[in-house]
């Protein structure tokens, strides 16, 4: 019975332990995600400008005939190219 107690005593004061470590290390991360917010704010991006796409008409005819082959192989015939664009 006696080494039951012990046992029981460790196992408190490990897991009281390892629970105040771990609210150490949560409150360092959170100061640190502060500290690093006022010192370095995050910039702002400026908006892109979004291009309109290519035209159909630019491509050469090769290219929009494999183009549609392989739209209408892989959606089975039920596709079409509306407009085709660089990316």
């Amino acid at each position: 019975m006696e080494h039951l107690g012990l046992g029981l005593q460790l196992m408190i004061v490990g897991m009281l332990t390892v629970f105040t470590i771990l609210l150490i290390v949560i409150w360092g991360g959170k100061l640190l995600i502060t500290a690093v917010n006022k010192l370095a704010p995050e910039e702002e991006l400026k908006p892109v400008k979004k291009q309109s796409p290519t035209p159909i008409q630019d491509i050469d005819a090769t290219t929009m005939a494999v183009l549609e082959q392989v739209v209408s192989k892989i959606t089975g015939g039920k596709g079409s190219v509306k407009s085709v664009k660089k990316v």
